[in-house]
This record gives structure tokens, sequence and C-alpha cells, in this order.
């Protein structure tokens, strides 16, 4: 029999959201589909010909359990450079993707019973990643008013005795928001007086476009010793089918990572590792087209929401998403359950947009989009939305 714990795991929303798109293209119905956190740039043509080179040299035999040295070498020149953070090789371990690091990192933390820290809105997969390595996720609310931000005053009021780790998205998914070095600092010093770790996910730091992006480890040499800082190419770099993450953390937390890592997958493809080495060390001008593409698309996507009637939403200042409360029109749809599941069926049934219900971001209130798509696709299912909460009212 299936074990008991899948019994208390919600699929992902996401996933499903994905199918049922691909379901009606294939049935020939043209659909925006504005739920994927995926990149519509392409790989930059350095880490293809990385990897092209890896694959005729025969670089394809199993390698090190943390990952390529050149990579890891990569990795530590770019938090160095970048974030302020200087780590050894080994405290640097390479993954099968942000989320398998994530994963490593609960594995190699949590006792059966521990308690961790979930800010609302989370992202999908937090929760569920909890549960299934034997934690409880305790969540903490956040607020419109306060940017969907969070400060030590408010995590304070969820630590108990079992309270172990801390997750921390910056800049977030869904909302945008990007915490200043004064916010970081504040939840940082205290997570080091009460002895809680910090899960630092910071996916989408070189999508920051109204200020410069800080690393919680950079903050000082206390708050680096509890942070592990989650991070990967699939979204800065556009290459999200390599499945290339990793983790940097101090030495012993890293070998343990290492430890579970070579029990489960030894390690990523050695291509992939080779392709994101290629990419991470020459690609900075793509990134950097990449990253105004999306300002441009976020400026033009705020000004439509802007003129739609009865929404909300907090400015996004990175990552490529918008977290949109259209609690309004509550009174307009039929549900039983969810109220955001609902609004989302029927804006695809009858609209044709895809979006993701805010229940899976932990606010039922809420929808979330992302604007990675070109800008003819992002005005046109903008508009698309717009025409039908006219006809809502």
């Amino acid at each position: 029999m299936i074990a008991h714990k899948l019994k208390n795991i919600t699929p992902s929303y996401t996933i499903e959201i994905n199918k049922k798109v691909a379901d009606l293209k294939q049935q020939g119905k043209n659909i925006i589909n504005f739920s994927i956190g995926e990149p519509d740039f392409y790989m930059p043509n350095h880490g293809k010909n990385a990897a092209i080179k890896a694959i005729e040299e025969n670089k394809t035999k199993y390698d090190k359990v943390p990952g390529l040295e050149a990579l890891r070498q990569s990795i530590t020149h770019k938090l160095r450079n970048e974030n302020n953070t200087s780590y050894h090789l080994d405290e640097i371990v390479v993954s099968n993707g942000a989320k398998h690091a994530i994963t490593n990192t609960l594995m190699a933390l949590l006792n059966p019973g521990d308690e961790v820290l979930i800010p609302i809105p989370y992202w999908v997969s937090y929760p569920e990643m909890v549960k299934l390595t034997g934690g409880v996720p305790v969540f903490i609310e956040s607020s419109k008013e306060t940017g969907y931000k969070l400060t030590s005053k408010q995590i304070a009021s969820k630590v108990t005795p079992k309270t172990k780790l801390i997750f921390l998205t910056n800049p977030s998914n869904p909302s945008g928001v990007v915490y200043s070095e004064e916010e970081l600092r504040d939840i940082g010093n205290y997570c080091v007086q009460n002895h809680i770790y910090i899960l630092s996910d910071e996916i989408y730091e070189r999508i920051c476009f109204d200020a410069p992006f800080v690393s919680m480890a950079s903050l000082s040499e206390p708050i680096k010793n509890i942070t592990i800082t989650i991070n990967g190419l699939s979204k800065s770099l556009a290459m999200p089918g390599m499945r290339i993450g990793y983790s940097a953390s101090n030495k012993e937390m890293a070998k343990a990572i290492t430890t579970i890592q070579g029990h489960l997958i030894s390690h990523p493809a050695t291509v992939s590792q080779w392709c994101a080495a290629g990419a991470l060390d020459q690609c900075k001008d793509e990134i950097e087209l990449m990253k105004k593409a999306y300002q441009e698309r976020r400026d033009l996507a705020v000004t439509l929401l802007d003129a739609m009637p009865h929404l909300s939403y907090v400015k996004p200042q990175g990552a490529f998403y918008l977290f949109i409360d259209v609690s309004y029109y509550k009174k307009y749809i039929h549900f039983e359950k969810s109220f955001s599941v609902a609004f989302c069926k029927e804006l695809l049934d009858k609209a044709s947009v895809a979006v993701v219900p805010g229940i899976a971001f932990g606010m039922d209130d809420f929808i979330r989009i992302s604007y990675a798509c070109d800008m003819e696709t992002l005005q046109h299912g903008l508009e698309k939305i717009n025409s039908y909460l006219k006809e809502l009212i």
C-alpha cells in the first residue's frame, strides 16, 4: 500500500493547471498561459557550447557527489563577487535543481516533529516538502500593508521549543517583494539569538528591478553560519530543464547534505553541470538583457492592472510574478470550498487564460500571474482578464 504520509500531501496546483492547459491546447484551443514560472528565453549559447564540448570530450562519467569542482569553483566566485559571501568548495553542494537542494536541506536538518516556520504567501511546495521530510509546517501570516514581508516580532509569535528552521524567499514567489538589508538583518539577528536555522531561497536574486539584492548570508558570520542559501540556474539563466541547483552552507551542513545526496542520486548529470559552469561564468550580458525584459513586462502589467476594476496588489520588485487580490469578485463566483480555484477555473473556461489560484500559496483571495512571456501575449492576456472581470459585474 501507498505510504500513510502521502495522505496529507496536496498535489501541486501549478502542475495540475499546466496539465489542463496542455490538454486544452491538444484539443486545438488557444490558451494564454500565465501559470507557469518558466522563462520564455532560451539557454545562452555559452551554456549550450559547454554542454556540447563536454559530450564531445566524453565527460559523461561519474564525478564527485557534491558536484564538479569546476562548477563549484564558478559558484564560489559568483557568491563572492555578486553576493559578498565567501565559501570553500566543500561548503557548496550542486543538486538536481533548487527543489532538490531544499529537500536535501530538510532531510539533513529535521527530526520527526520539528517545526518549520513558513511565511504566507509561500511557494507551493514548501509545506509539502516539510511534511514529506518529517517536519511540521507552522504558518506565519503577513499582510498587504507590510508588503507581505516578515519581521522578527511576527516570527517570535510563532516560535516554540520545537522550532528548527524558517523559510525566507527573497525575491518572493508569488508576490515579487524584495527584502531590504535592514529587514533581513532584523530577521537574521533574531534567528541567531534563538538558534533557528534560515533557509534562504534566493533563486530569483538576479531578477531584481528597483533596489540591489542583499543575500542573507552576507550580513554577518553568525548569520551566515545558520543560513543555508539555495539557488540555481533555472530562472536567471533560462535553463530549467537542465536541473541544476545548489546549496551553500557551513561545512557540517554541507557534509550532511553530501551524505544524503550520495545515497539518493549520486550527483546531477555531468553534462548539465558542465553546461551550468559555462553559463555561470560567461553569461552576465544575457542575464542583464533578460532582467531588462522582465522589468519592461512588469511595468506594462502594472499599468494594465491599474486600469482594471476592484483589483489590488503589491508592486513586485523582483522575480516575474504578480500576486493579485481578486476578493471583490467573490459575490459573483459560485464556489463551495476554494474561491480562488473556482475563479481560475471560470477564467480558463470563459476567457482562455490560465493563472494559479492563491490557495496554492496559502491565500485564497488571490491569483498569481507570471509575466515570463512576450509583451504581446502579456497585453492580450491581461486585456482578456479585464474583459472577463467587466462581464462579471
